[in-house]
């Protein structure tokens, strides 16, 4: 009996050293003291192996012993193993900055530090233009009009977004920009996402453009003449990365420009001779000035001893000589101004370099650093004013559409996705706001970047065909009535460009992070550059001991053991406490990936995006706690707390779950599932009575209705109808509708009103004549009625519209 307690007095005591990394001392008091324990009152075969585990922890975890022996020959190991970093993944790897990515890396977040990004919210200027010229602009939009009847927004919008500096939110206000912060730009955006082609043609000169380029690297020179004219819409810039062979491999573009001297005006000038051919750019159909990314070669070394001087931005003007221009692709389901770009033998002066001399060759590390901040806000903004704007036309709808004399909205299986998309747009809200706050407040998220846009987009592409199945015909028939199927049929454009979801999905979000984030990893890969022994064992054992440390807690937290203290109160609390468990078995599995594959992980795309999935998961439940946490809470949003949280933590642990199933080492699996997992799944989908609150809640005029629908054009004051204003006016009477429903349909069924009476507006004047209903009620639902039926009402249009070449329509019935 002495020995078993013993025993367990020895793993429990060395689990409470791992837990907290407390070092090799701790383990190696432990082990002694309990084998010396068991050599003098127990079991000798015990205490002989406690004391010969005790001798190992001192020659391993000791520095003065291990740095004699074992860190030399680890050392060499390493640097045989260890995968090789090109300097293309170098500059990746040192753009941006690591804030609560990297804390989910560490198995232990520290909750103190996400809530230290403090929010101070939006100035009042930045209220006023969302609350003011936001509304003026989406309310001059039609998404029939736009995309089918002029291919481009109105001349009046034109003029309006140049006129209020829509294109300058990033540029300060000393170069005559809005100057407006993160939060406020995604916002503005999030509310411009009632039109898809709005929304990106203010979105893109804002994220991936020369003005935040010229801004971070440009010359004194060029801020001042081009930062003015850019804000006010003088200029429209264009940004020409993508091309035929050079796409989501941005840094394999085989576009040229070749450093000469010509004559200009009969003087010699120093340039470059440029070869290039790019497609998919927005705006340079109509762009005054394009910011080009080409490989600059200097083969007579007019510039210095190099003839290879890496990729260089330029920034040219439209009307240089040999570029072709204005030509335009057809976006799939939007006609955002997108087209390609060529040149052939063109000559610019060296003073056309983004930055001057001093940045040539600093291209690509231009590009990643400033995509960093632009992926982050730009198109999972667009995702999100999506989800608030389908999420408000999907409840309304399926309130006032009736069928077997009930609103759908109160059939379960509408309320599934009605529910969903509720669930996606509110993570979607906190994701996106938590993470711009972390940009006002400095940081550079470059991995979060890669998660909100790929996840982000993701579920706007779920949203918006849960909302074509809840408006069914309604939806599927396009004209200037449908303001979903357009928006719908574009969506594949977010999935594609900014890097396309399979790439940063399966390659970016752990393939960067591993790297970037972890606590060790870059200092050892640092250590192995330097050739330097010593800071290599203090990465490598701080490595170990963080790898003990997380088999550590995910076990004992999956067992229910020793819960981490949070900052949150009740239900949010708990699911802190379970990021944190799984944190903790995200940071093991991760490291045994890493050290199991070695190089080759990045070839298991499959893997590796396993990975990338827990970290995103986690991530997003992360800013759905802290924005729960801060934000005032309404009726019913504690049901989309724990939909969302349930949601993201199962889908965190079934990619785990995956990655148990298909991990090459199956003992090494094994072992992974018992201590991240010793209880296994313990995230079920969430429950039916939570899809029905969130449902019903979204579908009536409610508290929780009117936070998820923040930031939308709301009120029926524009140049173009608003259909989500109708829905909200019904939706404010829906009661008293329903009652006056309940009376009509109750004597038609009795046999008191005409069996002819078969509309509801015939119910209403029969109901009327027999006394049932008041003239006041009869009014009151005549007027609802017509409202109802022109929100039900499709299009149609004459045989031959839609035909661009009269000559080749087919007259079926021409007699």
């Amino acid at each position: 009996m002495l020995t078993l307690i013993l025993l367990i007095v020895a793993i429990v005591g060395l689990l409470a050293v791992m837990r907290r990394e407390a070092g090799a001392l701790p383990a190696l008091a432990v082990l002694a003291a309990t084998g010396l324990a068991s050599l003098l009152f127990a079991s000798t075969l015990l205490g002989i192996v406690l004391l010969l585990a005790a001798a190992g922890v001192g020659a391993a975890g000791l520095p003065a012993l291990r740095g004699k022996w074992l860190t030399p020959r680890l050392f060499a190991m390493f640097k045989k193993v260890s995968p090789k970093v090109s300097d293309t993944e170098r500059t990746a790897l040192e753009a941006g900055s690591v804030a609560w990515d990297g804390e989910l890396f560490t198995g232990k977040p520290n909750w103190q530090a996400l809530l230290d990004y403090r929010d101070d919210g939006l100035t009042e200027e930045e209220r006023a233009f969302i609350d003011n010229q936001c509304s003026i602009a989406a309310g001059m939009c039609n998404a029939w009009e736009i995309a089918k009847e002029r291919a481009d927004l109105p001349q009046a919008l034109w003029d309006h977004l140049k006129q209020e500096r829509y294109f300058g939110m990033i540029i300060p206000k000393e170069y005559g920009g809005l100057g407006f912060s993160a939060k406020a730009q995604s916002l503005v955006l999030q509310k411009l996402a009632i039109n898809e082609t709005l929304m990106v043609t203010v979105g893109v000169p804002n994220s991936l453009g020369p003005g935040e380029l010229l801004l971070k690297y440009g010359t004194d020179e060029q801020k001042n003449h081009y930062l003015p004219r850019l804000a006010d819409g003088r200029e429209i810039p264009c940004f020409g990365l993508t091309g035929p062979r050079a796409g989501s491999d941005a840094t394999s573009l085989p576009d040229t420009g070749v450093v000469c001297k010509r004559t200009v005006d009969g003087e010699e000038v120093l340039g470059i001779r440029l070869d290039f051919e790019k497609r998919w750019i927005t705006l340079a159909p109509i762009a005054t000035v394009v910011g080009l990314a080409f490989r600059l070669f200097d083969p007579d070394r007019l510039l210095g001893d190099e003839e290879d001087r890496g990729i260089t931005l330029a920034l040219i003007p439209r009307d240089t000589q040999g570029m072709e221009i204005g030509r335009r692709h057809h976006p799939i389901g939007s006609p955002f101004l997108n087209g390609p770009i060529k040149g052939k033998d063109v000559f610019v002066p060296l003073d056309t370099i983004i930055g001057g001399e001093a940045m040539i060759g600093q291209g690509w590390r231009m590009l990643v650093e400033c995509l960093s901040v632009g992926r982050c806000i730009t198109l999972p903004s667009g995702a999100t004013g999506t989800a608030r704007y389908a999420i408000g036309w999907s409840g309304g709808f399926a309130r006032i559409r009736r069928q077997f004399n009930v609103p759908v909205a109160e059939m379960e299986g509408v309320q599934e996705p009605l529910a969903r998309m509720s669930a996606l747009g509110y993570i979607a809200q906190a994701a996106v706001y938590q993470t711009a706050n972390t940009i006002d407040r400095g940081e550079k998220p470059a991995v979060p970047s890669a998660i909100l846009k790929s996840q982000l987009t993701e579920f706007q592409r779920v949203i918006l065909g849960d909302a074509m199945d809840i408006h069914g015909g309604k939806a599927v028939t396009l004209g200037p009535r449908n303001y979903l199927g357009i928006g719908y049929s574009a969506n594949p454009v977010a999935i594609t460009v900014e890097g396309a979801n399979i790439m940063t999905r399966n390659l970016m979000i752990f393939g960067q992070g591993a790297i970037r984030c972890h606590p060790y990893v870059l200092e050892e890969l640092a250590a192995k550059e330097a050739d330097d022994v010593n800071a290599f064992d203090r990465a490598f054992f701080g490595h170990a001991g963080l790898i003990f440390g997380n088999a550590a807690r995910a076990f004992t937290q999956g067992l229910g053991i020793g819960k981490p203290a949070t900052p949150f109160d009740g239900e949010a609390g708990r699911y802190a406490q379970e990021i944190a468990r799984l944190s903790a078995g995200f940071g093991l599995c991760a490291d045994a990936a890493m050290a199991s594959l070695g190089s080759s992980l990045k070839q298991r795309e499959m893997l590796s995006a396993r990975l990338g999935d827990v970290l995103s998961n986690l991530y997003l439940a992360s800013m759905v706690i802290k924005q729960w946490h801060e934000g005032d809470k309404v009726e019913d949003e504690s049901a989309l707390l724990h939909y969302a949280c349930q949601w993201l933590l199962g889908r965190a642990e079934r990619a785990l779950d995956e990655l148990f199933d298909n991990l090459p080492n199956r003992a090494l699996a094994r072992t992974l599932r018992l201590l991240a997992m010793p209880r296994g799944k313990r995230f079920k989908r969430p429950h039916d009575d939570l899809t029905r609150r969130i449902a019903q809640a979204v579908s009536r005029d409610t508290a929780l209705r009117d936070k998820l629908l923040l930031n939308t054009w709301d009120s029926d004051d524009g140049a173009r109808e608003n259909p989500l204003a109708r829905y909200n006016a019904l939706l404010a009477t829906q009661e008293r509708a329903e009652t006056l429903y309940r009376t009509v349909n109750k004597a038609h069924a009795k046999g008191e009103l005409p069996p002819e009476a078969l509309h509801p507006e015939q119910k209403v004047e029969a109901a009327l004549e027999k006394g049932l209903i008041s003239e006041e009620d009869a009014l009151f639902m005549r007027e609802r009625e017509a409202q109802v039926l022109e929100l039900l009402t499709v299009d149609d249009f004459e045989y031959d519209a839609f035909v661009i070449d009269k000559s080749k329509v087919l007259r079926h019935n021409a007699a």
